[in-house]
């Protein structure tokens, strides 16, 4: 049987004449996710003043610009100028691509100060200004970055380049796609910079395109065609290093000829973090909803379930001409299990296939509930829409993540120092 869904208020109807009605009265139904994005926006402001008044407090930042603080509170956020009274950092670094900032804020708790951080994206840059207050952000391509005043200044240029084009979630076109040309861009930054180390995350994809004759390529023709630097990479299954996901990604690190050290990478860990590890005691925050046409399949379906748990008939009204396909499909009207760890944290967690349900709660992951996941701190603040923040969190690498490879490239860098090169 066809269901009819108001694309506004989300609410289904079985018979079209009822649904034609609904459409057509008088007083139109509200647009709920407009409703939403204003609230998490006016959330997200209120977020804003109060982490900026408790870093003022503290003495870690002082605003410039006083016209905006009134009786000791800071009354507009906009605009809004500030300076660091922090300088505890010793080794430094530059990332392009940054997104949200998971690898930066990671990079940050090994004690590696950024120098630079960008993003093309203004809601990231937004993020990554409001919780990295004394560091530059360079909004735009990371090709148009002035890098002259960094040349040799750098211990490590680092950065997620866009993957897309490696992906399996894509069409896997790789170097022959704008974004992938990226990388051969960030090949010619190293070559400018010439940092102590530079590192690059990307997507597993990567390693299999054309059969592995892409990731030869770009280490052997673009990231070492000038043959300074000994390369290698790891795929990183984040579950194995206490990240509560099934997130892979790989890692690669070079390190510059000159200098007689080597880089390793963090070791495994045997604790397996699961989602109650992760969500307990997490803040309440807002989050997207299913509509009702999609909640009444999630109502039937248990923890760590999907679209399989349901009856004959009703696979087929859901999944249409998709259920004659073949594949495995087990993405589709997923819902989460307590005991398990999260399957890959996405950009758009209600998406037909990036459905990641609450394991008693029939709705995706919330905002907060998705920054856990990824291993972000509670304070932490993501700027712009609803949508743009879950953007930020799908795209980020895990905190954790970036904190260990942060502490084995500290270890590096204080054994180049020790030996006085």
């Amino acid at each position: 049987m066809v269901n009819y869904s108001c694309e506004k208020c989300g609410k289904s109807f079985k018979q079209k004449g009822h649904y034609m009605k609904h459409l057509q009265r008088k007083n139109p139904c509200d647009n709920i996710n407009d409703k939403i994005e204003k609230i998490v926006e006016n959330k997200v402001d209120e977020l804003v003043k109060e982490k900026l008044q408790d870093l003022v407090e503290k003495g870690d930042i002082e605003i410039k610009n006083k016209n905006l603080i009134s009786n000791n509170q800071i009354s507009n956020i906009e605009n809004i100028e500030m300076e660091t009274n922090n300088n505890k950092n010793v080794f430094n670094f530059i990332e392009v691509c940054s997104g949200g900032g998971g690898l930066s804020c990671g990079l940050e708790k090994s004690g590696i100060k950024p120098l630079l951080l960008n993003d093309i994206d203004k809601n990231s840059c937004k993020t990554l200004r409001l919780n990295h207050p004394d560091v530059e952000v360079f909004e735009g391509s990371f090709t148009k970055i002035d890098y002259s005043k960094y040349i040799n200044k750098c211990d490590l240029l680092c950065g997620g380049v866009p993957c897309q084009s490696f992906s399996y979630a894509g069409k896997q076109k790789g170097l022959d796609d704008k974004r992938g040309d990226l990388i051969i861009k960030f090949s010619e930054m190293i070559n400018i910079i010439k940092p102590k180390i530079f590192m690059i995350e990307n997507v597993k994809g990567l390693l299999t395109h054309n059969k592995g004759e892409t990731i030869k390529y770009v280490i052997n023709e673009c990231l070492n065609k000038n043959n300074l630097y000994n390369i290698e990479y790891k795929l990183i299954k984040c579950v194995n290093y206490g990240v509560p996901q099934k997130r892979e990604r790989v890692i690669i690190i070079g390190v510059k000829k000159d200098y007689k050290f080597n880089f390793n990478f963090p070791k495994e860990t045997d604790k397996i973090m699961t989602i109650k590890d992760a969500l307990k005691d997490v803040p309440k925050s807002m989050g997207a909803i299913y509509p009702e046409k999609k909640l009444k399949y999630f109502k039937k379906i248990p923890p760590g379930g999907c679209w399989i748990n349901l009856d004959t008939e009703e696979q087929k009204e859901y999944l249409g001409a998709g259920y004659y396909s073949g594949g495995g499909k087990r993405g589709l009207l997923r819902k989460l299990s307590w005991n398990e760890p999260c399957l890959t944290i996405l950009c758009s967690p209600a998406q037909k296939n990036t459905e990641r349900c609450h394991p008693d709660e029939n709705r995706p992951l919330t905002i907060r509930e998705s920054a856990r996941i990824q291993t972000f701190d509670d304070d932490y603040i993501f700027c712009g829409s609803l949508n743009a923040q879950y953007s930020q969190i799908g795209n980020a690498v895990p905190v954790l993540i970036g904190k260990l490879l942060g502490d084995e490239l500290v270890k590096s860098l204080i054994s180049l120092k020790l030996n006085n090169i």
